[in-house]
């Protein structure tokens, strides 16, 4: 399963990925976009400058309050690197990590080094694992691809429910698309509404400590509370394997074999179930916009993705581990495996508010979001063709 059908000619998406299409010279849409938005977000000197505009809004912003920023923090590279870059700049950051029972020791272990090296205040905010047991496995009953949503939800609600309480007006993420690529909306989308109607379906605990977060979340921390999301990367040359060997030579940062596999039902997501369920290999996706940013060579990413995504000899162990936190049999597990595949439109959500109703959306995005979302460049490259 390493390729289907066509690939692309500048990197590696190829036709699994899904509504790609290719021009005449084989450069496929997912590469288009790559560009658009480089070109939207530079780096270099003016990137710096943009970065520098930034910094000032949000110490400006902060004054007589304990903290100008929230970082959430999950012990992986980029949120590691970006308590550095903060405190660097001389901001006064508050980590916030969200525990889903699921962190690996490797990112506490991380998370602790880091915030007490740098003096960052540090708030775990912790979710009942009952809750969280609960919701994940009426994701995989649903079938769907990204089963791991209730922990997405949960991060954006808790960054933006602190930033209200501390007063924040601004959020620094580590996203990159220059590491990480856009992926497909048919792999990962997901939303509150959606969660609300799986767990009322599916689910058998009730949500007491689990922060949900819906479109008026959204609109209320976006729009009325004007909290941004910030990210710095999108301005700054920022290499990950070069922030890598930095974060472990100055603050003996320990790596935790991929991407996001700091958190252990995560990277079980993201090697396993996508992969071996779904058909779907995200590394497609984020070692394209690693070749297209010069991080690797076109040659390696064609070569990396011939390998399978897991170690086929901890597989059984990775199984055993994730059932048994999960309290499934194997049958059990086996059964839900083997079930149906299903798509996020098959069960209510947001999804039509910004699918047919994309251009009244699209105002009212810009207010919530600081930068403009990718999903914006994608429906206009749509409606440009």
């Amino acid at each position: 399963m390493p390729f289907q059908g066509q690939v692309c000619t500048r990197g590696v998406w190829d036709q699994s990925v899904p509504n790609i299409s290719f021009d005449e010279h084989g450069i496929s849409n997912y590469a288009r976009l790559y560009d658009k938005l480089v070109e939207a977000y530079p780096r270099g000197e003016k990137g710096k400058a943009g970065w520098e505009a930034i910094v000032k809004q949000i110490k400006t912003s902060g004054k007589g309050k304990r903290y100008d920023c929230i970082i959430g923090v999950s012990g992986g590279t980029d949120s590691s690197y970006l308590l550095h870059l903060a405190k660097e700049q001389g901001l006064r950051p508050l980590a916030v990590n969200l525990d889903n029972g699921w962190n690996s020791d490797i990112a506490v272990k991380n998370i602790k080094k880091m915030t007490q090296a740098l003096g960052i205040d540090l708030e775990t905010y912790v979710v009942d694992y009952e809750e969280i047991k609960d919701l994940l496995k009426s994701y995989m009953v649903a079938g769907l691809p990204w089963i791991d949503m209730p922990t997405d939800l949960a991060i954006k609600a808790v960054l933006y429910k602190i930033a209200a309480r501390e007063g924040v007006k601004y959020i620094l993420r580590g996203n990159d698309f220059r590491s990480e690529g856009s992926q497909p909306t048919e792999w990962t989308y997901g939303d509150g509404r959606q969660l609300k109607y799986l767990h009322r379906k599916f689910g058998k605990v009730p949500l007491k400590t689990f922060p949900n977060y819906t479109i008026s979340n959204l609109l209320y921390f976006g729009a009325i509370r004007k909290i941004k999301s910030i990210y710095p990367f999108y301005f700054l040359d920022y290499n990950k394997n070069k922030a890598q060997e930095f974060l472990k030579g100055k603050y003996g940062w320990e790596y935790y074999g991929g991407h996001h596999f700091e958190n252990i039902f995560t990277r079980f997501v993201m090697s396993y179930w996508l992969y071996e369920k779904f058909g779907i290999d995200k590394r497609k996706i984020t070692l394209s916009a690693q070749v297209l940013s010069g991080e690797i060579s076109r040659e390696d990413a064609l070569t990396a993705i011939q390998a399978l995504p897991y170690n086929k000899e901890e597989v059984e162990s990775v199984l055993d581990y994730v059932t048994k936190k999960l309290d499934l049999s194997r049958d059990q597990f086996i059964a839900m495996f083997n079930a149906p595949r299903h798509s996020y439109t098959d069960y209510p959500s947001y999804s039509f508010i910004f699918n047919s109703m994309s251009r009244i959306a699209r105002p009212v995005l810009k207010l919530v979001f600081s930068n403009k979302p990718q999903s914006l460049f994608k429906a206009e490259m749509i409606d440009n063709k």
